[in-house]
């Protein structure tokens, strides 16, 4: 007998709630993208969402930042589609801010208006939306996922589609459909992000400043050595601070999750104390924190293709490309302090805070450089039985190298699309997801406003 208490749950119908062509599961940028793409092209698209809004990363964490749309050497797009819709529609109401020829920073944006604006988007598009909701396990038909168990302030119910799409984050769907997942060993840490009010009472206090007073302080508050960097809220004096690192921590475990969150809060008060110190004149003051801390990296699913350090850094092209990034690879390390950087150009950096930045190149130097990377259709199809299953977002395969530049968000929201148009020509044409054609799928990418190189 096993001495591990249980309780037997008896069986029970489950009432089917909806049905529909697409489910999608998750509401970050990435999910929303996806099914709007699918609905544009005429699919009926549920989408699952466990917070209150849409947005992921950008509204419930509040990384006010998009990445730059231009390639390194900002001589071109290289990013369209929903994302840029998206900051067309945010300038109308004057709620971003565009820095161009920044590798850092693309646009900075009020995550707030950002909300409204996905629910306008959601809404044009028809989707029936499940805000408060959590995705509990799939349910599974002749070998194929046939529906989307559920649970809010309803009940539990499920949702039936014939095909799904998994931008959850974790790959929750995948894994538990038990698709064959992993997890590095040095996961980049997650990060609670806060905003400042009376940012400028610090004076002028600049992105080695800011960083230096982290480090002076941070073995007397208990902070990791980490890196610190801030954006400012179009049209305000609030700054939204990402300096928090939470190590050691999973966030596929509960408890690791629930620990991390309040460590995470823990860090940010520190902070506070720690700017308050240096600035005894400042008015500095939280006036919001993160819904949930900022996950960079938990499970990966084993794909098609995984997506290496080499392809990223050498700008491979691929026949089935559905994304294109000029980001540096940014890995956050776990194992020491500070975060290195890695650039299409064969230099890095390496950066502890409080420390000479250490130049060196990963390459010798070449003539020519590239100035984008690629992501190809295969990183998003998952190895396993499930002809209807496709994977969006930061659980796409790839080494930790590649991760640290795939990650962003930028990135993240074309995948989002692309899984979007593959399901509707997948189910059109009664195909499993691995066997969508790539020319096809480039070419209804680049018609709904993707740019497909």
């Amino acid at each position: 007998m096993s001495n591990k208490s249980v309780l037997l749950e008896p069986a029970a119908e489950i009432p089917i709630v909806y049905e529909c062509d697409l489910c999608v599961i998750g509401g970050s940028c990435t999910g929303l993208f996806a099914a709007i793409r699918a609905a544009r092209l005429g699919l009926k698209v549920a989408i699952v969402e466990q917070a209150n809004c849409f947005g992921g990363v950008a509204t419930i964490s509040m990384v006010c930042v998009w990445l730059s749309f231009m390639d390194t050497a900002f001589s071109c797009n290289i990013v369209g589609g929903l994302s840029q819709e998206t900051i067309d529609r945010l300038k109308k109401v004057n709620a971003v801010t565009e820095s161009p020829n920044d590798w850092s920073v693309g646009f900075r944006f009020n995550s707030n208006e950002l909300k409204i604006e996905l629910d306008e988007m959601a809404k044009a598009a028809g989707l029936k939306v499940y805000f408060h909701t959590m995705f509990v396990k799939p349910h599974v038909e002749n070998g194929q996922i046939a529906g989307a168990i559920i649970e809010n302030k309803s009940g539990r119910g499920a949702i039936r589609a014939r095909f799904f799409i998994d931008a959850s984050g974790d790959a929750d769907l995948a894994y538990r459909a038990g698709v064959p997942t992993y997890e590095e060993e040095h996961r980049n840490p997650s990060t609670t992000g806060v905003h400042f009010a009376n940012w400028s009472s610090l004076g002028n206090v600049d992105f080695p400043g800011l960083n230096a007073h982290i480090r002076a302080h941070a073995a007397k508050e208990g902070l990791p050595n980490g890196f610190a960097w801030e954006a400012r809220i179009p049209n305000s004096d609030v700054h939204m601070l990402a300096a928090t690192r939470i190590l050691n921590n999973n966030p596929t475990l509960a408890d690791d999750f629930t620990a991390g969150e309040i460590e995470g809060r823990r860090q940010v008060r520190a902070l506070s104390r720690i700017f308050k110190r240096a600035v005894p004149t400042s008015n500095l003051e939280i006036v919001a924190l993160a819904q949930r801390m900022g996950i960079r990296e938990t499970r990966k699913v084993h794909s098609r293709h995984r997506v290496t350090s080499e392809e990223v850094l050498y700008g491979v092209r691929y026949e089935d490309a559905i994304a294109n990034g000029s980001y540096r690879v940014d890995v956050h390390h776990q194992d020491k302090p500070g975060v290195t950087f890695k650039y299409l150009d064969g230099s890095q950096t390496y950066i502890v805070p409080g420390e000479p930045f250490h130049q060196s190149r990963w390459r010798s130097e070449t003539a020519e450089n590239p100035t984008f990377y690629q992501i190809p259709y295969r990183s998003l199809v998952p190895q396993g039985p499930y002809g209807n299953l496709l994977v969006a977002g930061r659980m796409l395969d790839s080494d930790i190298e590649a991760f640290g530049a795939l990650r962003v968000m930028v990135n993240m929201n074309q995948t989002g699309e692309a899984a979007g148009v593959a399901a509707y020509l997948a189910l059109k044409n009664n195909y499993s997801a691995g066997d969508v054609n790539p020319e096809t799928l480039r070419k209804t990418l680049a018609d709904g406003g993707s740019i497909i190189i």
